[in-house]
């Protein structure tokens, strides 16, 4: 005798026996807890920089080059992305949970101090009436 015969020769138990499954699974879903996923904002500065003028690939290779080695050694730095277009260059920096978002702001603000000293020659310091070179912002 084959499995599937008792489900063939009873039609009306067999929808009945679905249904009440399908039942059970939709009631179960309901109550699923959704703490698994839950939601977070992790710690994320962005880092623009302005050099008018200049084209994508002079902003990659004496901009955001030095910025990104930089600020490869941050401590707590899970993620870094960056893009470079004409006169313009973007740094996304994600940090980790555990880290205060005060503490990454100080540490990244030195990494672009330090950073200076390597773009020097296209990133003048900042005087009174020069615009803002740097900008950081907290996302």
């Amino acid at each position: 005798m084959s499995p599937s015969r008792p489900f063939i020769l009873r039609p009306v138990a067999t929808s009945l026996l679905m249904a009440a499954i399908l039942l059970v699974g939709i009631v179960s879903y309901t109550q699923l807890p959704v703490s698994a996923l839950p939601e977070v904002d992790y710690p994320t500065i962005q880092v623009l920089t302005f050099y008018p003028g200049a084209s994508p690939q002079v902003m990659a290779t004496t901009v955001t080059a030095p910025l990104e080695r930089q600020f490869g050694q941050l401590q707590g730095l899970s993620q870094m992305t960056s893009s470079s277009s004409g006169g313009t260059s973007v740094v996304v920096l994600q940090f980790n949970l555990s880290l205060n978002i005060d503490i990454a702001e100080e540490e990244v603000q030195s990494a672009i101090n330090a950073a200076q000293s390597f773009c020097r020659p296209i990133c003048p310091r900042r005087r009174s009436t020069a615009r803002r070179i740097l900008q950081m912002r907290r996302c």
